[in-house]
């Protein structure tokens, strides 16, 4: 090993050794929270990722996966009370591979495997009831494999084919979702569900789909929509026309100097109108026309004909007349409009918009032209009977002083804490940084003092043969602060004050030291790094 390797560790020994009790132990107690951090932080790298196994599963499947992983020694993980069943990642394919083989999840939505099942003797009724049941188990799957939906069950009533009824009803359908703890769906989520299951069923729309979660809140109504009933219609449509005229408002009279209050009336009303109206083209050629002609003239057969006509009767009772008839049939074409319509509930009937200014700020203001941009934002219709009313009057602003100074308080306290917490952290700190500085600079002084050791009179006596030969200790004539003060040599020493004292032989010696070493520093330096190599050989 080389030599400054083995220097290094020795002076690294040492300087161990020198440590009082206290150090050994802040020592000791560094080093096991560093092992300890780093046993942590490796049990925390090599943690294997866990990811869903199976999910939704009953108690008794949740059992026998279980027994399966135990024998083959796979770790895993429970969630959801034991609904799903975490492994490892590297486990994940292999295990679902030998639960499948063994028919492990037995319990199951259905889904199409149901029709795997039907033999050839089976009825019309069974092969429509269980295709029906395909198709819910597969939508109930599909949407249960949605983000926070636990659980879902779909129920389709689709209407038979007769050739007896000349209207049919369209299919309707009912979702019902279970989410997880904490997570409520939202508006795009629930319009994902309506729409996924209207496209997976011929002749279904959005609006024939009804979507209700576990609380019992209607997600979504069957003609209705999305949206909720026509209560929350009315609502969401007053907040927007609100929203609406009074961000207009702050811009023209200035923020809090108006306020706007909107009511709706909507229909609670659905129905569905079938209209078939006939109309005759203008300047249109019949589709085909037929004219029928009959003459007759001469005489002969019996009395016959009409009275009032021309013809004469002689006296033998015979005629003697002419006779024509004609008749025309004509099939002219004909415009028919079949129209159906679907009346949603939720149709607005009347609105009213109430606007109140402040007098200060509408001073110089036109109340006409305030009403004309209020009519114009809220979308006034005169005809079905919709009113706005725009008045000017006081506000009282004793509230909104007293508001205003609440807030500013509490502004005022939420700095005044953020201040003081930051105060003291800043005090905790600098206390800590203060100790630090102050530990540092105590520990290397005392290093200074115990790395001083004192010199034997054999050691002298060899260091003094091999600088020079001089056996005689040297003459000390000047002051004991001379003694550590050389004013004549480059390398600066350390400067006490004087004091008043005796020097004791320890004192003369290192005067003598110091000042061989000053004399010849790197004959010094060499002769004491063998003395101390000679010291730890021996």
């Amino acid at each position: 090993m080389p030599r400054q390797v083995t220097s290094a560790f020795k002076r690294f020994g040492n300087a161990i050794r020198e440590f009082t009790i206290a150090q050994r132990t802040v020592a000791i107690i560094g080093v096991a929270v560093l092992v300890l951090g780093i046993a942590a932080l490796s049990m925390w790298v090599t943690k294997p990722a866990y990811t869903p196994l199976f999910s939704g599963l009953s108690g008794e499947d949740a059992n026998s996966i279980v027994e399966q992983l135990r024998t083959d020694g796979v770790d895993y993980q429970l969630a959801d009370g034991g609904a799903t069943i975490l492994v490892p990642e590297g486990n994940v394919y292999d295990e679902r591979i030998k639960a499948a083989s063994i028919g492990l999840p037995t319990s199951s939505t259905g889904g199409y495997s149901l029709l795997d099942t039907m033999g050839v003797t089976s009825s019309e009724f069974q092969q429509s009831v269980t295709y029906k049941r395909a198709l819910e188990g597969e939508l109930a799957k599909t949407i249960g494999a949605l983000d926070g939906v636990k659980m879902a069950s779909v129920q389709l009533a689709i209407p038979e084919d007769s050739v007896f009824v000349s209207e049919k009803n369209d299919p309707t359908a009912s979702v019902f979702v279970e989410t997880q703890n904490g997570v409520s769906l939202t508006n795009d989520q629930v319009q994902a569900i309506v729409h996924l299951t209207s496209a997976s069923i011929d002749g279904m729309t959005a609006a024939d789909v009804a979507v209700v979660d576990s609380t019992g809140a209607v997600l979504s109504a069957v003609g209705v929509g999305a949206t909720g009933g026509a209560d929350q219609q009315a609502s969401d449509y007053e907040t927007r026309v609100r929203t609406a005229v009074q961000a207009m408002l702050d811009k023209v009279v200035g923020a809090g100097n108006a306020t706007v209050v909107v009511a709706a009336d909507m229909s609670y009303e659905s129905a569905e109108r079938v209209e078939e109206s006939f109309t005759a083209p203008n300047e249109t050629p019949a589709l085909n026309e037929s004219v029928d002609t009959e003459t007759y003239s001469g005489t002969g057969g019996s009395a016959a004909g009409v009275l009032g006509s021309n013809t004469a009767t002689v006296a033998d009772g015979t005629t003697d007349g002419t006779f024509s008839s004609e008749s025309t049939t004509r099939n002219n074409a004909v415009n028919k409009v079949t129209e159906s319509r679907t009346i949603p509930a939720g149709a607005i009937t009347r609105q009213t918009v109430s606007v109140a200014v402040d007098a200060d700020a509408a001073a110089k203001l036109n109340v006409v032209d305030i009403t004309s941009l209020v009519t114009s934002a809220a979308g006034i219709d005169a005809v079905r009977g919709d009113a706005v009313t725009v008045e000017v009057m006081a506000f009282d602003t004793t509230g909104a002083a007293a508001a205003a100074a609440a807030l500013q308080a509490a502004a005022d306290a939420t700095a005044a804490e953020r201040f003081a917490e930051i105060l003291r952290v800043a005090v905790i700190t600098a206390g800590i940084v203060i100790t630090l500085i102050v530990s540092l600079i105590l520990y290397a002084r005392r290093s200074r003092r115990q790395s001083r050791e004192s010199v034997e009179i054999g050691d002298l006596t060899e260091m003094q043969t091999a600088l020079g030969g001089a056996t005689a200790p040297l003459s000390v004539t000047a002051s004991p602060a001379a003694l550590f003060l050389n004013q004549g040599s480059d390398t600066p020493t350390r400067v006490l004050p004087t004091v008043a004292f005796v020097p004791s032989d320890t004192d003369i010696r290192r005067a003598e030291i110091d000042s061989l070493a000053q004399s010849d520093p790197r004959s010094t330096a060499e002769l004491l790094r063998g003395l101390m190599d000679d010291r730890q050989r021996a």
